[in-house]
C-alpha cells in the first residue's frame, strides 16, 4: 500500500532497480581505486536484464560490490534505509578527490517499487571480499527471510516474480523484451555502465540458398543503453549530425533545430543542459494538447519527462534536457523535495536562452526573422506577463511602413526624424489592411515611419513598454498624433454645427464627431478615445467577460471631401437625407476599422435608398 501511494507509474520500478545496480558497481569501482585485488577494470562492469517467461521472472543482475547479511537486513529490511546514501556521506567525509563516483539512489524504498509488479522478490548477493553469499526473499507483506546460498561471482541478482494478469493490469508486458528495452531507453539510457539483455535478431539461416535466403529469429545479447549522454560530452566532440539526431529522438520532429544551446554550470547548483529552438512551430503549439517542459535528469536518470518549471512560459517553445546531481528528490525520485535548485537553474537557463537569441538576431538576421515568425508572439508574452520589459524589448520586431520588412525598435529610433516626438504604430489584421487605413495618409506624406502591428498581442506589448529610448508609442488611429505643422483649427468653427448634427443623429453610438486633421482622400474614419483600442476590443471578444470590452468611438470627418460636403448641403435643405449620410458614413468608418456593423441589412438599405 505504501509503495503504490508513493509512485504514480508502475513502470518506474525498472529504473529504480537498475539505478541500485549502477550504485553497487560505482561502489566497487571506488574500492578498486585503492585495492588491486578487485581485479576488474571499468570496462568489465555491466548490468544484465533477463527474462524467464515460463517461470514469470524478471532478473536484474550486476557485478558490483554486493551485500553482506547485515547490509541486507539494514538496506532491504528497513523501508527508506539507503546504503547508497550512507556510502556517499562516507566518501564525502574522506574527501577522495580522485574518486569518479556519482551515487544515484538515495532511498532504500526504491527497491520496494518492484512490488508494484512482482508478488515476490528474491535477492541473491555476494559481498566483495566475502566467501559467503546470501539470499533475501519476501512477498512484501509478511516480512522477509535471509538464508545462506551458493553464488560464485561477486554482485547481486534481483529476481522478481511478476504478478499474474488481471482485467485491469497486464503485468505480462514486463516479461516482453521490447517493453523492457523501451523502459531502459526511456529512464536509464544514460546509466554509465552497459545494460545488456537478449534481443531478437533476424538472421540468414545457416545453409540456406544465397539466392533465396531463409531467415530465422535468434536472440543475441546486446547493450541497449547509450551510457554517455550527449550533454555530458564537450561541445567540440559532438557533431551537428549527432545533435540533430538527438533532437529528432527527443521531439519526434523530422526537421533540424534552428538553434542548439549547450550549458555547463558549476556553483551553488551544478548542472548541464542541452537546449533546442525548433525551426518550425509545432502544429499543436497553441492548443491544450501541447505540453511544455524540459526533460529533467538526476545523474543521468530521467526524473521528469516534462518539467514545466525550468523555463518561463514565454520560452515554452524551447525543448531539451537538464541534468543535475544536486536535486533534492522525494523518496520516489518522481518529485522534487523543494524547488530552490530548480529556481536557480531556471533563472540561469532563461538568461542563457535570451543571450543566445540576442546573438542570433545580431549574427543571422534572416534566420532570426524566420524564428520570429514562429515564436515572436512568445517574446511579446514575456514582456506583458513575465515582467521582461527591459530584457526582451530588443528582441521584438514589427513590420515597417518605410522599410517594407521587419524592423526592431532600436532600428526605428535610429531612423527617426529630428522633429519626430513619438514612435507611430497602427494595428490591424494584416499588413495590407493596416496599409490602407485612412489615418496612414498624412504620415506617409510626411515620410514618417509607422510600425504595422498584426499580432494579437502586439498592441499590449507596446502599452506594457510605454516607451522606447524615452520615445512614447503613439497609435495613429487614437487621439492627437502630435505632428508639427498641423492646422488644428482649420474648419473647426465653420463645421461646429455639422459636427453637432452628426453627434445628435448617431447618439450614443459615438462619443463625439470632430473635424479630422489627418484625413486627405478619405471622407471618414473612427478613432478610439482613452482606454481600450479597437484591436483590444476585437481581442477580448474571444473571451467571456463580465461586461463586454468596448472602445470609445470618435467619428472624424474630412470636411473637404465631397461626401461630407454633400451631407453639409443636405443639412440645410433635407435633414432626413443628411441624417442618412451621417449613418452611412458611420457604418463605412466601422468597416474601414474592421469592426462589425450592428445591422448590415439596414446599411445596404440606406445605400440603396441613396441610389434611387
Amino acid at each position: 500500500m505504501m509503495i503504490n501511494s508513493i509512485y504514480t507509474h508502475k513502470e518506474i520500478f525498472l529504473r529504480e532497480i537498475i539505478s541500485n545496480a549502477s550504485d553497487a558497481i560505482d561502489k566497487l569501482c571506488y574500492v578498486a581505486l585503492t585495492d588491486d585485488k578487485v581485479g576488474m577494470n571499468r570496462s568489465d562492469f555491466a548490468i544484465t536484464v533477463s527474462v524467464d517467461k515460463e517461470n514469470r521472472t524478471l532478473t536484474v543482475s550486476d557485478n558490483g560490490i554486493g551485500m553482506s547479511r547485515e547490509e541486507l537486513e539494514n538496506n532491504l529490511g528497513v523501508i527508506a534505509s539507503s546504503g547508497s546514501y550512507k556510502f556517499r556521506q562516507e566518501t564525502e567525509e574522506k574527501d577522495k578527490k580522485d574518486a569518479d563516483i556519482d551515487i544515484i539512489g538515495q532511498f532504500g524504498v526504491g527497491f520496494y517499487s518492484a512490488f508494484m509488479v512482482a508478488d515476490s522478490i528474491t535477492v541473491r548477493t555476494k559481498k566483495y571480499g566475502s566467501e559467503q553469499a546470501y539470499e533475501w526473499q519476501s512477498s512484501g507483506a509478511d516480512g522477509y527471510t535471509i538464508t545462506e546460498c551458493d553464488k560464485e561471482a561477486v554482485g547481486t541478482d534481483v529476481i522478481m516474480h511478476i504478478k499474474p494478469d488481471t482485467d485491469e493490469e497486464k503485468y505480462s508486458e514486463y516479461l516482453e523484451s521490447y517493453r523492457l528495452h523501451a523502459l531502459v531507453k526511456k529512464y536509464s539510457d544514460y546509466i554509465r555502465y552497459p545494460i545488456r539483455m537478449l534481443l531478437p535478431e533476424q538472421k540468414v539461416k545457416e545453409g540456406s540458398d544465397p539466392e533465396k535466403p531463409e531467415y530465422e529469429t535468434v536472440e543475441e545479447m546486446k547493450t541497449v543503453n547509450s551510457m554517455v549522454p550527449l550533454w555530458q560530452r564537450k561541445k567540440s566532440d559532438v557533431t551537428e549530425e549527432e545533435y540533430n539526431k538527438f533532437y529528432s529522438e527527443l521531439t519526434h520532429e523530422f526537421d533540424k533545430p534552428q538553434r542548439t544551446i549547450t550549458v555547463s554550470a558549476e556553483g551553488s547548483v551544478t548542472y548541464k543542459a542541452l537546449l533546442f529552438v525548433p525551426s518550425s512551430r509545432p502544429f499543436n503549439f497553441y492548443t491544450e494538447g501541447y505540453e511544455k517542459g524540459l526533460q529533467l535528469y538526476s545523474a543521468g536518470v530521467l526524473i521528469m519527462d516534462k518539467c514545466d518549471s525550468l523555463l518561463p512560459d514565454y520560452l515554452r517553445f524551447v525543448r531539451g534536457v537538464v541534468d543535475s546531481p544536486d536535486l533534492s528528490l522525494n523518496i520516489s525520485r518522481e518529485l522534487l523535495q523543494h524547488d530552490r535548485q530548480l529556481k536557480v537553474i531556471g533563472q540561469n537557463l532563461e538568461k542563457k536562452v535570451r543571450a543566445d537569441l540576442e546573438k542570433f538576431l545580431k549574427e543571422d538576421r534572416e534566420d532570426y526573422e524566420k524564428f520570429y515568425e514562429n515564436f515572436g508572439r512568445q517574446i511579446g508574452y514575456g514582456i506583458v506577463s513575465d515582467g521582461g520589459k527591459d530584457s526582451l524589448k530588443d528582441l521584438m520586431m514589427f513590420y515597417s511602413s518605410t522599410q517594407k520588412k521587419l524592423t526592431t525598435l532600436k532600428e526605428y529610433v535610429e531612423r527617426m526624424k529630428e522633429d519626430q516626438k513619438c514612435i507611430y504604430y497602427a494595428a490591424g489584421e494584416s499588413i495590407a489592411a493596416v496599409d490602407k487605413l485612412p489615418q496612414t495618409e498624412l504620415l506617409k506624406d510626411k515620410d514618417y515611419e509607422v510600425l504595422y502591428l498584426t499580432g494579437e498581442t502586439d498592441e499590449f506589448v507596446l502599452q506594457a513598454l510605454m516607451n522606447y529610448d524615452e520615445k512614447p508609442f503613439r497609435s495613429i488611429v487614437d487621439g492627437d498624433l502630435e505632428l508639427g505643422g498641423e492646422d488644428e483649427q482649420k474648419g473647426d468653427s465653420e463645421s461646429a454645427e455639422l459636427m453637432q448634427f452628426v453627434k445628435e443623429t448617431l447618439g450614443d453610438k459615438i462619443k463625439e464627431a470632430k473635424v479630422s486633421h489627418r484625413l486627405k482622400t478619405h471622407p471618414v474614419c473612427l478613432t478610439a478615445g482613452e482606454g481600450f483600442s479597437f484591436e483590444m476590443e476585437k481581442y477580448f471578444k474571444n473571451f467571456q467577460m463580465p461586461e463586454p470590452i468596448k472602445a470609445e468611438r470618435i467619428l472624424e470627418l474630412n470636411v473637404e471631401h465631397p461626401a461630407v460636403k454633400a451631407m453639409a448641403a443636405a443639412m440645410a435643405t433635407d435633414r432626413d437625407k443628411a441624417a442618412l449620410y451621417a449613418k452611412i458614413l458611420y457604418d463605412q468608418a466601422n468597416l474601414i476599422a474592421g469592426l462589425p456593423l450592428e445591422d448590415p441589412s439596414a446599411y445596404t438599405d440606406m445605400v440603396a435608398q441613396l441610389m434611387q
